[in-house]
């Protein structure tokens, strides 16, 4: 009876075990599964947030909310008012803005102009919010990947300003139709990246009377105090604004045109380079989706962009207050030093050569860059006074007039300098060299200062 009650329990036994095993696969296999379906449904969202959202390239327009009491326009704008006063501040609430480029540098333009009281905003931008935008732009976040950047821009401008009129235009400026994008601006940002389609926009407005302010390179800088806003006759050094300023002269552009810039030279950064199998392809410029638009990515410090874009935003706000900025630019008279200096190098080489030198490899840009950022201002002799006057002269005499074969002297100096170094009838001097002349102390500064010009050359370039 014992045997047959424990064969009886042991059967149980077997049969709960052998159940519970049965559950316990049948689980194991539900959360297998519900693991596969889960990580299919991440990838699934992550190719979403990698490819553009499908927008309706044109006008994209939102109804405008309700109407918002005057009262709390006032309360929200009264910091604004209590600067600008009751006329000023009508000035500012009719003006209408076009921003052209609504990366980090316009996203942070029009966000301030709205905050400020702009009441109607044009955004075109063709672009479209990317992971690597995050670190700049004023309004995207991780859910707006995928999203045309005007359209990101304009969620946050409703988000401040229940009255504000938004037209948001999914488009690429062109010479050729971009009329309509201007039509009724009383001002216009231009902060375009390209720099042919920088230079039509520019080129347009100034043609048709249309007030603009353009930004030049905010990229592969640091340093905050070296950025002015002027008129881009007086842009000092500034590889983008040297480029547009070129070309606009070709045009017959020369001044009248605000920009903000950075006076800094771009530091040890370089374009993150292409793959190899991208150049093996073909054309590095058949990458990218426009024409003559950069394909890799320009190191950007996030807060930069925001500074010119704010600096664009007061400028703007002030002029159409009727308070323009009197004096934006606190080294404007620095130009004609670098004129001066400029013409004293072609006499000299002039000398040298033994008839009228009419154009030197270097102009106005380069003087500034070698005598302010190369030199900081000083001698290349011990104790590196400031210069009473600077002067620039070639260090080897062997070597042509260039960025990196120039130093700079007190005149006197420069005078000993080309004594010792140059014969009589222009030929170099073999009796001495600069080495020998100034000591190695000099010299190793001369290098170090050559390396950098270099380095700047390569970046530039």
């Amino acid at each position: 009876m014992n045997s047959v009650h424990l064969s009886h329990k042991s059967q149980l036994v077997a049969a709960a075990l052998s159940a519970s095993l049965a559950t316990a696969g049948v689980f194991h296999a539900y959360q297998v599964f519900t693991r596969r379906i889960r990580r299919k449904e991440l990838d699934e969202e992550v190719k979403r947030l990698r490819q553009p959202r499908k927008h309706t390239i044109g006008s994209y327009k939102r109804p405008v909310g309700l109407d918002y009491d005057e009262e709390l326009i006032r309360e929200q704008l009264a910091r604004n008012y209590a600067f600008f006063g009751e006329e000023g501040m009508a000035k500012v609430r009719r003006g209408r803005v076009v921003v052209v480029g609504c990366g980090g540098v316009g996203s942070w333009a029009a966000v301030m102009l709205v905050r400020s009281g702009i009441s109607n905003i044009r955004l075109v931008d063709f672009d479209y919010v990317t992971l690597s935008s995050l670190n700049r732009h004023a309004t995207a976040l991780l859910v707006d990947v995928g999203t045309p950047k005007v359209i990101c821009i304009e969620k946050t401008l409703k988000q401040i300003s229940k009255w504000v009129e938004v037209d948001s235009r999914i488009e690429l400026w062109r010479k050729e139709d971009g009329a309509r994008l201007l039509e009724d601006a009383d001002w216009v940002i231009d902060a375009i990246d390209n720099i042919q389609t920088k230079v039509d926009l520019l080129k347009y407005c100034h043609d048709n009377k249309i007030k603009v302010f353009s930004s030049m390179g905010a990229g592969a800088k640091c340093d905050p105090t070296r950025i002015q806003i002027s008129d881009i006759s007086y842009t000092i050094y500034d590889p983008l604004a040297r480029s547009v300023r070129r070309r606009l002269r070709l045009q017959g552009v020369d001044f009248g045109i605000p920009v903000v810039y950075s006076t800094e030279v771009p530091g040890d950064v370089k374009l993150l380079p292409l793959p190899e199998e991208e150049f093996q392809k073909g054309s590095v410029k058949e990458l990218g989706v426009f024409d003559d638009f950069r394909v890799r990515i320009l190191p950007v410090l996030g807060p930069l962009p925001s500074i010119f874009g704010l600096n664009i935003a007061t400028y703007i706000l002030c002029e159409l207050a009727g308070k323009p900025i009197s004096n934006p630019l606190p080294i404007k008279n620095r130009k004609k030093l670098y004129e001066r200096i400029y013409r004293d190098l072609l006499h000299r080489e002039s000398k040298i050569a033994g008839h009228q030198i009419n154009r030197l490899p270097i102009d106005e840009d380069d003087v500034a860059f070698i005598f302010e950022d190369l030199y900081r201002g000083r001698s290349v002799v011990p104790p590196y006074d400031v210069p009473t006057r600077p002067t620039l002269i070639r260090w080897d005499p062997s070597r042509p007039v260039s960025e990196d074969n120039l130093v700079v002297f007190e005149l006197n100096d420069a005078e000993k300098h080309a004594r010792a170094l140059w014969n009589p009838d222009g030929s170099v001097c073999s009796l001495t060299t600069p080495a020998k002349l100034w000591g190695a102390e000099v010299k190793e500064v001369v290098d170090r200062r050559a390396a950098e010009a270099r380095r700047v050359r390569d970046w530039v370039m």
